[in-house]
């Protein structure tokens, strides 16, 4: 019932001006930066180990920013998810070397996790001519997993594309045209995962980068999201030259340092309550 309901009020934000759907994420994140302890003592941590430069009042100042984007982020697919498409497309600038995603070559858009990173989903697939494929993860609940499917695939006939259909799917709907969008900049845990630095810190980090380009045969096209007062922009970069190299860990290990430029243009906007280091190396004691 909770989530039907949640459901029903997203609809109704798609009604609302973004000025007043923007304030009540203000305001929903203010209050969770002091409601979420736990949560808040994650984004912290992670401030710390990643700005070791930063004095304590700039970290609460920037975790108290992260709350407020990531509550407006949430609400804010309300109207990406349900607002008249001509709504959705007016406040969505999609900018920089959109190019690199035209035509039928293979592509990688890899997508880090930045708060904006639903509407970098649903700019390019309302904007840009090309199917796009994503590793789709179900939520346990069915009702919100039906919404967040949807919604992420409301635009240009993307395509989810669950783990169990495997590699080989995957990659052959890379090579028959369809571009990735890929977001492997998170901890998922030790199995697969390599040891490469985040920040100076020794980060689990899956390398599902390099190898599917390699496989693919496909190039990398980064794509940052970011949150503005009008709504969002999405810029395309320009693809990585010389990769894959073919050296898993120095692939790895250049995608997080590319991560890191980005990072650092908007570092309150990087998705910073997750538990980037909760996977330590043998022998490193837990930082959370």
């Amino acid at each position: 019932m909770i989530s039907k309901l949640g459901v029903r009020f997203m609809h109704f934000l798609a009604t609302l001006p973004l000025a007043w759907v923007r304030a009540l994420g203000t305001g929903l994140g203010l209050l969770l930066y002091w409601v979420v302890w736990p949560r808040r003592h994650v984004v912290n941590v992670n401030l710390r180990l990643c700005f070791p430069q930063w004095t304590p009042r700039e970290r609460r100042r920037a975790a108290r920013a992260h709350f407020v984007l990531v509550a407006q982020s949430f609400l804010d697919r309300g109207w990406l998810w349900h607002a008249d498409p001509e709504v959705v497309r007016r406040r969505l600038l999609v900018t920089g070397a959109v190019h690199e995603l035209a035509g039928k070559d293979p592509a990688i858009v890899f997508s880090p996790h930045f708060v904006g990173l639903d509407a970098g989903v649903t700019a390019l697939t309302q904007q840009v001519a090309r199917r796009f494929i994503g590793i789709y993860t179900r939520q346990s609940n069915p009702v919100v997993d039906a919404w967040v499917l949807q919604g992420r695939h409301r635009f240009g006939g993307a395509r989810p594309m669950s783990r169990s259909e495997g590699v080989r799917e995957i990659v052959s709907a890379l090579r028959a045209g369809d571009v990735m969008y890929l977001l492997p900049d998170m901890n998922f845990g030790p199995e697969e995962s390599i040891f490469v630095p985040f920040y100076g810190v020794q980060a689990a980090t899956v390398p599902s980068l390099s190898r599917f380009a390699r496989l693919g045969k496909a190039k990398v096209v980064p794509v940052v999201a970011k949150l503005t007062p009008t709504g969002y922009e999405v810029k395309v970069l320009p693809a990585w030259g010389d990769f894959p190299t073919g050296d898993l860990q120095a692939d790895t290990a250049r995608m997080n340092t590319e991560l890191q430029h980005y990072i650092d243009e908007m570092p309150e906007q990087y998705y910073w309550v997750h538990k980037r280091f909760k996977t330590r190396p043998p022998g490193e004691p837990g930082v959370y």
